[in-house]
């Protein structure tokens, strides 16, 4: 029903407080019963429930104001006011809330089921409250507390484990595709991923979410293309992989490119846990020879051959994925089979 959205703007007011009743108590033969006038009831509180089956924001965009019912004024015989029903707003994990004119964040949402964020106003005191022995009839009652209102930002922020990044057709949706249930759009040009795609892959009885952002373009840091809109969808990640056409005439620098773009977003991505997945090599004679040549010069990164016709190169990247994911140390990681390199290269182009 509704579009990709991932960030809005709406208006939420918890209730008001029921004010206190002003009452005497009226009885045959009870002439002068004293005051019993109860209390009102407490407003009804805004309240953020987080859904697992809401995957984006855009059922806010069709409803902007949100407000609690106010609670009921008290009533004789020290009846209370019933209390204002609450209003619940669903969002999606990985929500938070900002100030709509700061920015600043007021909560993050994330391993939380159900949050109160505004509550409603107290309900007035009734006139029972206020006898004494000096003032037995008093004749006035408290009005019940104000509610709270306020504009919010409500910003989605994907949950994932290992971000996807690269120049536009690099190869992303497919390899999402490949390794989990997801079905992205995979076509022979640029920008067939318009918004964030997920997918979940299992993998030694484990499940890691991963996340396949649109492809970015030099200078997105500067507005080209379709800018870095969604790079907030990886800031939660534990890892990134960077997918690196081979055929690309750029696939030398294609890595220090996307660093660049990453860091004008945010320095924080750049410090994350990454590998190179080099990608599309079934496509020409020097794809190996490219690949080695990416390999010599970033000695200091996991850099993994990938081309979706040859299977037996998956299994080096779901394990790396683990070890992104799940923050594994070297040990278990040499012992789980398999190297963080790829160390049988001839093999492959034999193969091929």
């Amino acid at each position: 029903m509704f579009g990709f959205s991932d960030e809005t703007y709406i208006d939420v007011a918890s209730g008001d407080g029921g004010a206190g009743c002003v009452s005497f108590h009226r009885e045959k033969f009870v002439p002068k019963g004293g005051p019993d006038g109860g209390d009102g009831g407490k407003g009804g509180d805004v309240v953020f429930i987080v859904k697992d089956n809401l995957r984006t924001l855009g059922h806010l965009k069709a409803v902007r104001t949100y407000k609690a019912e106010n609670g009921r004024p008290g009533q004789g015989d020290r009846c209370f006011g019933r209390n204002g029903k609450d209003v619940e707003i669903p969002v999606p994990p990985g929500t938070v809330i900002r100030d709509a004119q700061t920015g600043e964040l007021i909560k993050d949402l994330t391993g939380l089921d159900r949050f109160v964020f505004l509550k409603g106003g107290k309900g007035g005191l009734g006139n029972w409250h206020f006898r004494t022995a000096v003032r037995q009839a008093p004749k006035f009652a408290q009005p019940g507390e104000k509610g709270e209102s306020m504009r919010i930002g409500i910003e989605l922020q994907i949950i994932a484990d290992i971000g996807f990044v690269g120049f536009p057709n690099a190869g992303k949706s497919s390899l999402l595709n490949m390794l989990t249930n997801a079905r992205s759009k995979v076509a022979g040009y640029p920008f067939t991923t318009k918004i964030p795609q997920l997918g979940v892959m299992r993998y030694d009885d484990r499940d890691i979410v991963l996340a396949d952002i649109p492809g970015i373009l030099e200078g997105a840091s500067t507005g080209l293309g379709m800018g870095i809109k969604f790079l907030k969808h990886i800031s939660r990640t534990n890892g990134l992989a960077y997918l690196v056409d081979v055929s690309d005439d750029n696939y030398l620098d294609a890595y220090e490119i996307l660093k660049r773009e990453l860091r004008e977003f945010s320095s924080e991505l750049v410090e994350k846990k990454s590998i190179i997945i080099v990608t599309k090599m079934d496509e020409g004679d020097d794809a190996w020879t490219r690949y080695g040549e990416i390999k010599s010069r970033y000695p200091e990164m996991t850099v993994l051959p990938l081309s979706i016709y040859m299977d037996e190169l998956l299994e080096p990247v779901k394990h790396e994925f683990m070890h992104l994911a799940h923050k594994e140390d070297d040990k278990e990681r040499a012992d789980g089979g398999f190297t963080t390199k790829v160390d049988n290269d001839a093999e492959y182009r034999d193969e091929e």
